[in-house]
Order: structure tokens, then sequence, then C-alpha cells
């Protein structure tokens, strides 16, 4: 190849790299995803699973059971969650938690932990499962009183 060719072959490709390089947008790190994927979950845990929760605190609150909102959608280290604990107001019941948790390799993890009384035994035992995941997007507030309920009758039972 000639030298005149060979200047023209480096003209084009240059040309292309710089055209091409404006073109692209800067690929986004590893950790740009996975906080923009988190912040996602913190808003959907906030806009959706928080307010069927605060109605079934309120339910809950009306016939006597202690029960309270654990929100951790705010805090910058961890994962974001919301959660139900939740205490029968039979003589010795103790708190059981449902929670709602961000997974980063699924989306939102359901786990719920119910302890017996403390009457019925002399080690307290809790049955800790996960009760349930879904994609961020598909959450749904029929989905989450679906996944509330089924714990509050399993808390009841167990009490």
């Amino acid at each position: 190849m000639t030298d005149k060719t060979m200047a023209k072959l480096r003209s084009l490709l240059k040309t292309y790299e710089e055209r091409a390089a404006k073109a692209r947008p800067e690929p986004r790190t590893v950790d740009e995803e996975g906080e923009r994927r988190r912040e996602e979950c913190g808003e959907r845990l906030q806009r959706v699973v928080l307010p069927v929760l605060q109605a079934f605190v309120a339910e809950l609150r009306s016939v006597g059971h202690g029960a309270l909102i654990e929100d951790h959608t705010e805090g910058i280290d961890g994962y974001p969650s919301v959660g139900l604990a939740f205490a029968p107001r039979s003589p010795g019941a103790l708190a059981s938690v449902l929670t709602f948790r961000y997974d980063p390799r699924r989306g939102i993890a359901v786990q719920r932990d119910v302890k017996p009384p403390a009457t019925r035994a002399r080690l307290v035992t809790s049955s800790h499962d996960r009760i349930g995941t879904m994609t961020v997007d598909a959450v749904t507030a029929e989905w989450v009183e679906t996944k509330t309920l089924s714990f509050v009758e399993a808390v009841l039972k167990a009490n």
C-alpha cells in the first residue's frame, strides 16, 4: 500500500471512531446499575408495599393486636426493605415479622419469621422461611395483600 492510501485509511478509521464514540452512551458501571435498581426497588416498596402494610396495621390495632411497620427504604447501607411486626394479643405472644426485601438477583423477596408464644415452648424456635419472590416491576398491591394475609394466618395459628 502506498503512503497516500495508508493515510487515507487511517483518516477514515479515525473519523469512524470519533463518530461511533459520540453515538454510544458511556457504559454504566456495575455499581451505578445496581444502585439504580436498588433505588427503583425502594420506590416500589414505598408506593406499593407500604400502603398495604399500613392498612393491615390499622386493622390489626383496631382489634387490639400489636403491629408496627419497619421501614428501611431510605437507608444507604444494605438493601431496602419494609417489614410488618405482628404480635397477637394472646398471653406470651412474641412478635413475628414479615419482610419485603430487595434481592438483587430476583427482585423483591418476601420472608416471614413466625414465632410461637413463649408459654408453649421452653425454647423459643421460629419458622423462618421465604414465601415468595417477584420482580420489582411486577409487584402489585394484590400480591402484597396475599402474602400479608398468609403471614397473619400463620401467626394466628401458631399462637
